[in-house]
């Protein structure tokens, strides 16, 4: 029985090293599409948002805290207005049925004097609009767990693909134009192997899209 632990054993270590090689494998790309010169003082901040128009899915408000969390990390860092807070004290001009989907309904609103002046007091300079999803597709594999006099255990093997893609329009609230466009796209393979206890290898797919889109974003609003 000892020497059946002991393999157990040394074949979990085995799997938690192997585990940060495979999540080390995820495939990031970032595509920048600039349509105007940017730029922002230090007396000036962005605003990220998430689209939650569509039926079928919503971008996640944890993944537009990433970005704007990390964007606002560093010596280069830039101030970022919290979500949650821009959209309550905008209410209801950011809500999610009211939002503005282009920059002239954008222009129609900072019309009304009290969007425009609450827009002066978070000194929003450039609006970052975020649009995506991670989506999990090609599982295959099985996994069985069983519990008896002797004890239980799971065994088997499982694997599936983690696709995080996600799109940020950046409108500059000075100018009422959308000056670019960054799309994040990050692949990768997880696995899930069980020998009496499921070790689950996860490709972190949606951190690595938050860490390279913020890094992307934070270097176009500087205008780098």
């Amino acid at each position: 029985m000892s020497v059946q632990i002991r393999l157990i054993s040394r074949f979990r270590t085995l799997l938690l090293l192997l585990g940060g090689s495979l999540a080390a494998c995820t495939s990031t790309t970032v595509d920048e599409f600039r349509q105007g010169e940017t730029g922002i003082e230090s007396d000036e901040s962005v605003v990220i948002l998430g689209r939650r128009q569509a039926s079928d899915y919503e971008t996640r408000s944890e993944f537009v805290e990433c970005v704007g969390d990390r964007m606002s990390r560093g010596e280069d860092g830039i101030r970022v207005v919290p979500e949650r807070e821009f959209v309550d004290a905008m209410f209801p001009w950011f809500e999610p049925r009211t939002a503005p989907l282009r920059t002239r309904d954008l222009e129609q609103l900072m019309a009304e004097d009290v969007v425009a002046m609450k827009m002066q007091e978070f000194g929003v300079r450039y609006i970052v609009w975020l649009d995506g999803f991670t989506e999990t597709t090609g599982r295959s594999g099985s996994i069985s767990c069983t519990i008896g006099p002797g004890g239980g255990g799971c065994f088997g093997f499982g694997t599936w693909e983690d696709d995080a893609n996600f799109d940020a329009r950046v409108w500059d609230v000075g100018s009422l134009t959308n000056v670019g466009t960054i799309n994040t796209d990050a692949t990768g393979q997880s696995y899930l192997p069980a020998l009496v206890v499921p070790i689950p290898l996860i490709a972190r797919v949606e951190a690595n899209a938050c860490s390279r889109l913020a890094t992307q974003l934070k270097s176009f609003v500087n205008g780098s």
